[in-house]
Parts: C-alpha cells; structure tokens; sequence
C-alpha cells in the first residue's frame, strides 16, 4: 500500500471504537481481555473510551489517520492519576460486567504513562506505531512532563526495540496480567 503522509491528531469521542482496538491489541492476550472485560470486551473497552476520567477515555488519546482512514490509536495519562482514572474504568466494567478485576499498578506518580499503542492490520509496517509514540512524547514533553513511561511484555523485543529506538531506556520491570514486563522512560 503506497502511503501519504501519517496525520496525528487528538482523538474525539467517536474514535472510542478505535481506541478500544488499540487497548484490546495492546493487552494481546484473550484470557487477559475476557478475564478484564469480560467475553464481549470490545464493547466494554468502546463504553470506557467514549466515557471521561477513565483509564482509556478518548480525552487522552491520540489517534492516525492515513489517506483519511483511521489506522490506529495511543492512549495514555498522568501516572499520578491511576487510582482516580482506574476507578472510572472500573464503574464501567461494574455496569456492563458486574465486577471489577483485580490489577496491579503499572505506572507510577512523576510519569505520563503510555497506556496503550495499536495499529490496524492494514497499517502495519508504514510507521503508524513510531508516528503515534514519537507525537505522544512530543505531547507529553510540550505539556510540561518531564518522562514518559511504559511497560513492554520480555517476550516482545520488536515492541521494545521500537520504543528504544524512540530514546526509551529500562528502568525496572513489573509483572502485569501475569507477565513479566519491562518498564521503559523516556526523559525530556
């Protein structure tokens, strides 16, 4: 697919869908996803997108679009703020789900988290991925953050070559869904 120029905007409430899609591919695992939202957790992750002060609200996501399409979404937040935006999350999984999981914390006060990246299918290997982590840092940066964080599964090295070729470097890891991640910053 010959491509034009890749255009990162903010997102609006009516890419929730799309947001949804780059949490559910972020996540990857399908126990992971069914174990969080339940069976019909696309729809689950759509409703908590298209909400405000939720973990994965389209207020803090960008979205790419190539040659007028939506082709994939990041979503991130103030690590501070995980408790409060976590809560919003779980009101939702609550009313569509009946209950609320239970999760470790994945990011940390003094970072604007990088929650979560995806690409379309159709998308992928014309540089949509590095185009949305390379504004959200800009983003982040431009705001005022003085790192930007996230988590990469060990068993990805792609992932984390992608983000340190961005300037990302390890900093710790964490266990998260039942796996071994690494924590990557990036400074301003």
């Amino acid at each position: 697919m010959k491509t034009s120029k890749i255009i990162v905007r903010q997102a609006r409430q009516q890419d929730a869908a799309v947001i949804a899609r780059a949490v559910a591919m972020a996540i990857g695992d399908q126990v992971a996803l069914r174990a969080y939202c339940g069976d019909d957790y696309l729809a689950v992750l759509t409703e908590v997108a298209a909400r405000e002060a939720t973990q994965y609200s389209w207020q803090y996501a960008l979205v790419a679009e190539v040659e007028g399409a939506t082709a994939g979404a990041i979503v991130g937040y103030d690590g501070a703020r995980l408790s409060e935006l976590r809560e919003g999350t779980f009101t939702v999984l609550r009313e569509q789900i009946g209950r609320t999981p239970t999760i470790a914390d994945e990011t940390e006060a003094g970072e604007l988290y990088l929650d979560s990246v995806g690409v379309l299918p159709d998308f992928r290997g014309l540089g949509v991925g590095r185009a949305l982590v390379a504004a959200f840092c800009e983003k982040a940066f431009a705001e005022g953050h003085a790192r930007v964080g996230l988590i990469v599964d060990h068993t990805n090295p792609n992932a984390e070559k992608l983000y340190t070729s961005l300037g990302f470097e390890r900093v710790g890891t964490k266990e998260f869904f039942g796996h071994k991640m690494w924590h990557l910053q990036r400074r301003k």
